[in-house]
């Protein structure tokens, strides 16, 4: 009799946790999901601008390592300024959706972006500036999945497009404070995984310098 009140017991939890498993659908081909992205920072004193993610095609790439930034990209990477690829992305056939998040990520903090995918444009980007460097951008590339929350981690990008000086008259981000002031005699000329704060100029390392991976993105479908 007690063998078999756990039996029903065991059968009984593992329906509920099928049920629970059932509870989204299953995508149908064509349809439309929502999912829900969140960017974690996980550095110690760079502060992540609004992060730009864009569903689309899996043959579509933002940018390509090794190659020049676009002109749009190094203006995200140089000043946090997403407007013109938000422009760019929005035109993009291969780009179902495209959003920005509400502002930018502190040290520590998280910050969440519902995007739609569909069909055959469940491929994700997610990415944004280090705010306290000359061209320095984090991003990640990955799936929309309808099989369970998905997890992977960004690194920090060099768009290649300006100098690395260090300077303040050329960073936008805190301390320094001056956005829109470029330096484009020095720079390397292609994307390539960024070297780090280095002690000299007037950014601290200390303070500002980095391991990778600089930021988690977190998917999860919604419906």
């Amino acid at each position: 009799m007690t063998r078999n009140i756990f039996r029903n017991l065991a059968l009984g939890l593992a329906l509920a946790s099928a049920r629970g498993l059932a509870a989204l659908p299953p995508a149908a081909a064509g349809a439309a999901q929502i999912y829900e992205v969140t960017v974690t920072n996980l550095t110690r004193g760079q502060v992540l601008s609004p992060p730009v993610v864009a569903s689309h095609a899996g043959g579509f790439s933002v940018f390509t390592p090794g190659a020049p930034a676009s002109p749009e990209l190094a203006a995200v990477a140089e000043d946090a300024d997403a407007a013109g690829l938000l422009a760019l992305l929005g035109t993009e056939d291969r780009v179902h959706d495209v959003q920005i998040g509400a502002g930018p990520i502190p040290p520590g903090g998280s910050i969440t972006v519902e995007i739609e995918g569909r069909g055959g444009r469940r491929a994700l980007t997610v990415l944004g500036m280090l705010v306290t460097t000359n061209d320095a951008f984090y991003a990640t590339r990955g799936r929309l999945s309808n099989s369970g929350p998905t997890m992977s981690t960004a690194i920090a990008w060099d768009a290649g497009s300006e100098a690395n000086t260090q300077d303040c008259d050329h960073i936008p981000g805190p301390p320094c404070g001056n956005p829109g002031v470029r330096v484009p005699a020095g720079a390397e000329g292609a994307i390539h995984v960024h070297a780090g704060i280095h002690a000299f100029g007037d950014l601290i390392p200390a303070d500002h310098d980095w391991r990778n991976p600089v930021a988690r993105v977190t998917v999860r479908r919604l419906q």
